[in-house]
């Protein structure tokens, strides 16, 4: 697409991933047509919704087109379908249950002319019910394979006054170098839905390549607003794909550390969770585990992964988070330089 405007190639496609998003997905739109920068194109690709939002779905104008898919293809894959064809030279992902402030995309904007070495950015994501609330401040990944979103449920205020660099960008509203996303293949649609981005951000890492998180680039989340955060479909994807992400990543020596790890952990979250009475649903968290633990599609992937990689396992190992309590405090946590 080229902007009507201009006739020429905009700065940035943001895609939009819906399935099922009710009102939230209007919200989103009409926020993203008040940003104070202009020069973007957006792609809603509908995930076969049956709730009617993308059919009754209000476009601004000619910027925003809808692509709809005939079959949910999760997110991962609906992204791809988004950023096919596109020639601006970045791509960023929005969520549906987000509202991003007037300045988002000026902030990332401004983000990329000063963070020149960067292809990913990620942008400080506040809880939409209460904003001086932290939903989340760029991916952190423990040592065990389990990430975080950095501070989430701690105070605004107790956020960085600055950008930090950080693992990896939350794909809720992330910005990503087009040429660096597609050269990696983009989302894994294996993962469908859960820790795709973290993936995407491990794989561009093992090239080299950094994420910073950007402090003024604001977006309120309703998190897992559609799909639940602790629903029988949650629970399954993120403890397998949390599997996945090793078994496809995670440089060998630290693999060893790294999967036995994870599956204590994975236990310890289980059996916490049934002590303080939350009780998320057991059966889909083991069924996730054990088809984390039969990861054929991921080893034939690490083939790839780890053939391609041009950093050292030391490099890989000063991103991580090495502390397991943070598993439970979730701090912001920086990456290595």
């Amino acid at each position: 697409m080229e902007t009507a405007e201009t006739g020429r190639r905009p700065w940035v496609r943001v895609i939009i991933v819906n399935y099922n998003g009710g009102a939230f997905l209007q919200a989103c739109i009409d926020a993203l047509a008040a940003q104070t920068f202009t020069d973007f194109e957006a792609v809603i690709v509908d995930n076969a919704s049956t709730d009617g939002s993308a059919d009754t779905l209000r476009l601004p104008d000619a910027r925003f087109v809808v692509i709809r898919n005939t079959h949910n293809l999760g997110f991962a894959g609906a992204n791809n379908i988004g950023a096919r064809g596109c020639r601006a030279p970045w791509l960023a992902t929005l969520n549906p249950d987000t509202i991003a402030q007037s300045t988002w995309l000026e902030e990332m904007h401004r983000g990329a002319e000063r963070h020149v070495k960067m292809c990913m950015f990620g942008a400080t994501l506040v809880d939409a019910a209460d904003p001086s609330i932290v939903d989340g401040f760029g991916d952190v990944l423990s040592i065990a394979g389990i990430p975080w979103r950095g501070g989430e449920g701690r105070p605004v205020s107790a956020l960085p006054k600055s950008d930090i660099e950080v693992f990896s960008p939350c794909a809720a509203a992330a910005l990503y170098e087009r040429e660096s996303f597609e050269h990696v293949g983009g989302f894994d649609p294996a993962f469908f839905c859960y820790l795709e981005d973290v993936d995407l951000g491990f794989r561009l890492r093992l090239l080299g390549a950094r994420c910073m998180q950007l402090r003024r680039a604001v977006v309120a989340h309703h998190g897992s607003a559609i799909t639940g955060a602790t629903s029988d479909f949650t629970l399954f994807h993120s403890f397998r794909n949390r599997l996945w992400l090793l078994w496809k990543n995670m440089p060998l020596p630290l693999l060893l550390v790294a999967v036995p790890l994870n599956l204590l952990c994975s236990a310890a979250i289980i059996a916490r969770s049934r002590l303080s009475g939350r009780r998320i649903p057991v059966k889909a968290s083991l069924e996730g585990l054990l088809a984390g633990l039969a990861p054929a599609a991921a080893l034939q992937s690490r083939r790839k992964v780890q053939g391609s990689r041009r950093v050292s396992t030391a490099a890989i190992a000063w991103g991580l988070d090495w502390n397991l309590f943070n598993l439970r405090r979730r701090p912001v946590g920086g990456a290595a330089k």
